[in-house]
């Protein structure tokens, strides 16, 4: 059995579907019960476990032979990453306690960072996880192409996109997240020996004036990137909503500056296979991305 957590997300749903597709046994962990129906119509056993009720996992996670960690984003974190830490003691009791032949947890380029910044999270998970007793790979995948998606109706009515990702002509590690999926299904069924960390970005790394252009190509008009100056976006970020926005503020800065990088290099991480412009497409018209 392979047991899939956060299947409702982009990435944990595409890893569930690639599982059966190959004809695996999926065991979908949800929290919301209303959406089992349509996971269980897919093929999927469904086990209910918020992802701080350790109880719960331990029994969602019972007799796996591999399973997919995700934590929760938290976008916003309290201080010291507080819910978070509860993800993730839950998560290893469970995982103790479920005693699954290997662990495959999403985590992200930059985890052994030493500034504090909100990819941290990804760390606690990776140090909390180090003691577990069987084998766990992490996966560290680059910036999501798909944070573009944000930019589309931008690009599309004002022929702009703002960008935090700076100084604009500095490309970027990117991945699309169907690659990332594509590489944590490999990984799940591969056989290792204590920790493992396989770090994955795209084809080519993407500046932010290269996403606009494609971007403007994409949507048939002409696009420019305009860089969002740093000294507005404390204030920005807690007009939207949020209440602690330092740690997204030093994330943004750990990749404008370069401490955000892949532990092992630039060449040393694997590769996916999904361009810029299919992907583009594919967020600025998903039927036609479907051939309809």
């Amino acid at each position: 059995m392979f047991v899939v957590t956060g299947v409702t997300g982009k990435v944990g749903g595409q890893v569930a579907r690639r599982l059966l597709a190959a004809g695996l046994p999926v065991r979908a962990v949800l929290r919301d019960a209303a959406k089992a129906p349509a996971w269980r119509a897919l093929g999927c056993e469904t086990a209910l476990a918020s992802m701080d009720d350790a109880a719960a996992l331990g029994t969602a996670f019972a007799a796996a032979e591999a399973i997919f960690v995700l934590l929760p984003p938290v976008f916003d974190p309290s201080e010291a990453y507080a819910e978070t830490q509860a993800h993730i003691a839950a998560l290893v009791a469970a995982l103790q306690k479920a005693q699954p032949r290997r662990v495959v947890a999403l985590s992200t380029i930059g985890a052994q960072a030493a500034e504090d910044n909100l990819l941290t999270q990804l760390q606690m998970m990776e140090r909390a996880f180090a003691a577990l007793t069987m084998p766990v790979a992490f996966l560290r995948p680059a910036w999501f192409m798909e944070n573009a998606a944000w930019d589309i109706d931008d690009a599309r009515s004002l022929g702009v996109v703002s960008s935090f990702l700076q100084p604009l002509d500095k490309p970027v590690p990117m991945v699309a997240t169907a690659d990332v999926a594509a590489t944590a299904v490999q990984m799940l069924q591969d056989n290792w020996e204590g920790r493992c960390v396989v770090e994955l970005e795209g084809p080519v790394r993407i500046t932010p004036q290269v996403l606009a252009s494609t971007l403007g190509r994409v949507l048939g008009r002409d696009v420019v990137d305009r860089a969002v100056p740093r000294a507005t976006w404390a204030a920005l970020f807690r007009s939207q909503g949020m209440a602690n926005p330092l740690p997204r503020i030093r994330m943004l800065d750990g990749f404008n500056e370069g401490w955000i990088e892949f532990e092992a290099g630039a060449g040393a991480s694997r590769k996916g296979v999904t361009a810029l412009e299919t992907l583009l497409r594919g967020l600025a018209d998903p039927m036609d991305a479907l051939g309809g």
